[in-house]
């Protein structure tokens, strides 16, 4: 009776070892968690939707010189309020934006608003369409600036949608 007691003894040890390492590796684990700072990815987001306002019935032919009906979906998640302006031009697949480069079109129109963090505001817009040089499609886009207020100047944020539409001419 002695080796086993003995043998429990050497086994109770063992497992508190094991129930002590458990608790020391989650204690640091929980308060790792708790004073790390944010890993979130600030972010802003545009969304293109239809005239009633959501995804899928959007234009394929739309007569020169005319407007479209579309609404704009603008979110903020910088982790401070931000002072926006969505910019409309037309183009081609020669001007099209890039994650780093605005289009090189001439800006048509432009909504400015201000959103707190985590808000988003959507908004009915009417854009007019037009083709230069007979062109037979063309895109509609849709720019994402924010006011920076270290600069003092507009920052394209490498956000933008665009929207390819066939062009018709009247009477033709």
């Amino acid at each position: 009776m002695v080796g086993e007691e003995k043998m429990s003894f050497i086994m109770d040890e063992e497992v508190f070892a094991v129930i002590l390492a458990i608790i020391v590796v989650g204690s640091v684990l929980g308060v790792a968690m708790i004073i790390r700072p944010s890993s979130e990815e600030p972010f802003t987001a545009l969304g293109l939707l239809d005239q009633n306002c959501q995804i899928g019935s959007y234009p394929s032919t739309v007569v020169n010189g005319t407007n479209v009906n579309l609404c704009l979906f603008v979110y903020n998640h910088m982790g401070h309020p931000i002072y926006y302006e969505v910019v409309y031009k037309i183009g081609n697949n020669l001007t099209i934006p890039t994650n780093t480069t605005p289009s090189s079109s001439l800006a048509i129109k432009n909504w400015r608003g201000v959103l707190n963090n985590d808000d988003n505001e959507t908004f009915h817009v009417s854009v007019p369409v037009y083709a230069n040089n007979n062109e037979t499609s063309v895109a509609l886009i849709f720019e994402l600036w924010i006011y920076n207020l270290t600069t003092n100047e507009w920052q394209y944020t490498g956000i933008w949608n665009h929207l390819y539409v066939n062009i018709t001419f009247p009477g033709g």
